[in-house]
């Protein structure tokens, strides 16, 4: 039987290999979706028991529009992860969020496309949920990110609304000036739909933004590349690492937010209308449902 870990991490490798980390095993966690990206990492930080998923694969194999984004969520929630703290790189359309910086921010614009596996409920017949995501990010694990950052000694803001392109490529000028005349703070491609996966699996989910560039806007700075990125988000490496450790010793493990309890209300189809079966083909997902039926 695999344990129970409440805290859980998606984001690269740097994270489940910073020091400090102890006891760590390894759990494959088979989905109806899939497998997830990768083994979850589990391990001890700061006295608790974390689960580490790195998004894109060992060796970043996935393309943001190819993440097992279903299956990594229902993996973590398998194992009972209750938190989610989400680590990304992403490019600034502000001038006052400079590379470098990190950001926390509170909302999503989704510009994605293609078809990424949106919800849990689209292909689940006999059961019909709409969640609310008027605030996508959980404002209560959003404060405690903050204040972990401020903590490790990290440049950080507080809000913002975050843009979800489609990807892999980055954006033309064209777009990254439009993006900005809509008032977007950030531009990423990956926290859609993990964000709102994670709201209907009644997870309190935030992200740590990291400002690798300014996209293409910035026409004084060179335009992103994968270089910058890459260079920029290892030198900001130390300072996740030491806000994720904050934000894991500090947080309770049992607190109870509106997120714990998302598909309240949520649910649309007739009690006596959903069948058992409809419940358990999502598992973990509506467990608490058929605690309660």
């Amino acid at each position: 039987m695999t344990e129970t870990v409440r805290i859980g991490v998606i984001g690269g490798s740097g994270l489940y290999n910073m020091p400090g980390i102890t006891d760590v095993t390894r759990a494959s966690i088979p989905t109806p979706y899939g497998l997830p990206s990768a083994d979850i990492v589990i391990g001890t930080l700061r006295g608790k028991r974390v689960a580490f998923l790195p998004r894109h694969g060992h060796g970043h194999v996935y393309s943001p529009g190819a993440v097992p984004y279903r299956a990594n969520i229902y993996a973590l929630k398998t194992l009972g992860v209750r938190f989610v703290i989400a680590v990304n790189a992403c490019g600034s359309l502000r001038e006052d969020y400079a590379p470098g910086h990190i950001a926390i921010p509170d909302q999503i614009f989704d510009h994605t496309k293609a078809e990424r596996g949106r919800s849990f409920f689209e292909d689940s017949t006999g059961l019909v949920a709409h969640i609310g995501v008027a605030a996508p990010f959980a404002p209560e694990l959003s404060a405690h990110l903050y204040a972990a950052v401020v903590e490790a000694g990290g440049t950080v803001h507080r809000g913002g609304m975050f843009i979800i392109i489609e990807g892999p490529r980055f954006s033309t000028r064209a777009e990254s000036e439009i993006f900005r005349q809509w008032g977007c703070s950030l531009i990423g491609m990956t926290t859609v739909p993990e964000a709102f996966l994670a709201r209907e699996a009644e997870m309190a989910y935030a992200t740590m933004a990291h400002v690798t560039d300014y996209d293409v806007w910035h026409t004084s700075e060179e335009p992103v590349t994968v270089e910058t990125v890459l260079k920029t988000f290892q030198h900001n490496l130390d300072v996740a690492q030491k806000a994720i450790a904050n934000a894991v010793e500090t947080l309770d493990e049992q607190a109870s937010w509106s997120c714990h309890t998302a598909l309240d209300g949520a649910v649309t189809t007739a009690r006596d209308a959903i069948t058992r079966s409809a419940l358990e083909r999502l598992g973990p997902i509506t467990a608490r449902l058929i605690a309660q039926a």
